[in-house]
């Protein structure tokens, strides 16, 4: 088996540096072979001199691919298409995996069960949730791009999030890439394509599993632990979520919005106004401006 971790970036070549670092120390058992393809999505900072410098330090590790079109998900397809291994194993360029992670989130596909896999991403260093945000349901912290759905080791029922999942490549011949209307860009923050993809497989009843002995570790930057980022995230999601499932053909509408989003603009803003308590207030803000970035996008949806 081959393994082919791909590793898309954009302008971060101080992160790159160290997340290459990392991955560099992988130890994998013989005879499986690996490989890092470095994806540079129109970088114009140092972002290739650093990917040089792995290749010259670890000659046959390290590959560099350039991708002019902007957006994270041409960079996907293009590592997609221009990798080589039976499993392809993603990380994003801002985080640092242990030596053993790149052996454990492959593992479970040494056999045919499982299609991918995904695993834990934790804060690096010392992170604490401010006393704004409300760590309660299954997404709270996803601004942060953490993720622990579960304890334990054993099957998705859940899409993986993009900076730590793997998948065999024949799925992408079978179902395809991924949706390049979904995915950050310069000036967008709309993502879900790595979600839309796990739920894609799930869906079509492939089986995904989840390893949480193959952690990532992901900086949580200051801006991130501000309200207006939050808010924006959560704005982005609501626009993404209707570009990923659409708006249903009976639903009532006007000027393209469906009224059951009105509703619940309504809705959130009534209790955002009246909640005591800040971080139950900011919980019902997130939903209000999550529920405002749905109505802008099918607004959108309804020009184009």
């Amino acid at each position: 088996m081959k393994i082919t971790v791909i590793l898309c970036t954009y302008n971060r070549y101080e992160a790159l540096g160290r997340a290459l670092e990392s991955v560099a120390k992988s130890v994998v058992p013989e005879p499986i072979r690996w490989e890092v393809l470095i994806v540079d999505n129109n970088s114009d900072d140092r972002t290739k001199a650093v990917a040089q410098g792995f290749i010259e330090k670890h000659p046959g590790r390290f590959r560099y691919l350039f991708e002019p079109k902007a957006g994270k998900s041409y960079a996907l397809n293009s590592g997609v298409q221009e990798s080589d291994g039976d499993v392809l194993a993603f990380m994003d360029d801002d985080v640092t995996v242990e030596p053993t992670w790149l052996e454990r989130i492959t593992g479970p596909m040494s056999d045919q069960i499982y299609a991918g896999t995904g695993g834990p991403i934790l804060p690096g260093g010392d992170f604490s949730p401010p006393s704004w945000l409300s760590e309660s349901g299954p997404y709270a912290l996803a601004p942060f791009a953490l993720f622990a759905p579960r304890s334990d080791a054993g099957e998705l029922k859940e899409a993986p999030f993009g900076t730590n999942m793997a998948f065999r490549r024949i799925v992408f011949e079978k179902y395809g890439g991924f949706r390049t209307d979904l995915g950050p860009s310069p000036g967008s923050e709309i993502r879900n394509e790595d979600t839309e993809f796990g739920g894609r497989l799930l869906a079509a009843g492939e089986r995904l599993y989840y390893v949480p002995s193959a952690a990532v570790y992901h900086p949580v930057l200051k801006q991130r632990l501000e309200k207006r980022y939050h808010l924006a995230w959560w704005f982005a999601k609501g626009r993404a979520d209707v570009r990923e499932f659409g708006v249903t053909a009976d639903t009532i509408r006007i000027w393209g919005i469906p009224v059951r989003l009105f509703a619940r603009g309504v809705k959130m803003a009534v209790l955002w106004s009246m909640a005591a308590g800040s971080s139950h207030r900011f919980a019902l803000k997130v939903k209000l401006w999550n529920t405002m970035g749905a109505v802008r996008e099918s607004f959108e949806l309804r020009r184009s």
